[in-house]
């Protein structure tokens, strides 16, 4: 009698799973997108363009599929070595997944920026692509009738072949639903690639580091966002608790390029980062759901940002 064939996970018949990444210029409101359709927030938002630099997986669950989702960094012209390994990732990624959804904000025009990256999409044959015009909650109904022609446009300008053209607004909820449906059904048949309930595949550190970065960036100066960094050095539960009352200890450093943007960071006799602290300590606990002690201080890295070396111990 022949041994019985070792047991394997199927999903149900039409079951479908497969990678998306949303991409666009700075700020086109990617990352707000991601944390709307996976219903939490596990990605960083921020009104300061490239805030993203870690490529955060983003799971959405389905009782047709599962959708995971990739979050780049916006491409842009880059004036640093860190901007050049950015801008390498979002194009590695492209090439990667089934489906890539171009994110073009309906409160502005379409641009230069824009057309760049879909004429270097166009460079990727295979992946399907999909627009979406984002920020509807921003623009009125004429405005986005007119950037969804707008967009229809140049898609045939640059021979681009648009799968769909979704107007949604992450921040009211308005077609994000409809967005999620559009992008299952583009996905292959085949079973869950993660177990149910999980929602990001990004290790713990990295999710608490992204947080304290963006609790840094609120209310800094514009040219102080591209210069900040932050490394988790140690994170884990505290020895001798109660099993009901954990605390989990985290120690971080946040990396500036000169010694006056430490000072801003820290702000007068440490107010400022004080208060990035706890607004970080409130976010690294809802999305973890366990209390945190936050120790964090403040280095510098002389330009970091152009230093290979520098780049590779801050993890880039």
């Amino acid at each position: 009698m022949p041994a019985p064939a070792p047991a394997t996970f199927t999903a149900s018949e039409g079951f479908r799973s497969g990678f998306a990444c949303f991409v666009g210029r700075p700020n086109a409101g990617k990352s707000t997108l991601t944390n709307a359709l996976v219903g939490q927030k596990i990605v960083i938002t921020s009104d300061k363009p490239q805030t993203t630099r870690t490529v955060v997986r983003g799971i959405v669950h389905r009782p047709d599929g599962q959708l995971v989702l990739v979050d780049t960094p916006g491409l842009h012209k880059p004036r640093t070595l860190l901007g050049e390994r950015l801008n390498d990732l979002v194009m590695a990624t492209w090439s990667e997944v089934d489906v890539v959804a171009v994110c073009f904000p309906s409160d502005e025009k379409i641009g230069p920026g824009d057309r760049f990256l879909v004429n270097e999409l166009g460079k990727v044959r295979r992946t399907t692509k999909i627009a979406v015009a984002t920020k509807t909650d921003l623009a009125e109904p004429d405005r986005i009738a007119a950037h969804l022609l707008d967009i229809a446009e140049l898609g045939r300008e640059t021979g681009t072949d648009w799968a769909e053209i979704v107007p949604v607004s992450a921040v009211a909820g308005d077609q994000v639903g409809l967005l999620a449906e559009l992008l299952v059904a583009r996905m292959p048949e085949g079973p869950a690639l993660y177990p149910d309930g999980d929602l990001t595949d990004a290790p713990e550190e990295v999710l608490a580091a992204e947080l304290i970065r963006e609790a840094a960036l609120d209310g800094v100066h514009d040219e102080l966002p591209h210069s900040i960094a932050v490394v988790v050095e140690e994170m884990g539960l505290r020895d001798g608790r109660p099993d009901d009352k954990p605390l989990l200890d985290i120690y971080a450093n946040l990396y500036v390029e000169r010694d006056s943007q430490k000072g801003i960071v820290i702000g007068k006799k440490g107010t400022r980062l004080r208060q990035v602290g706890s607004v970080a300590r409130k976010q690294i606990e809802a999305l973890l759901g366990t209390p945190v002690y936050l120790d964090l201080h403040v280095k510098v890295a002389k330009d970091w940002q152009r230093d290979p070396r520098q780049l590779r111990k801050l993890g880039f």
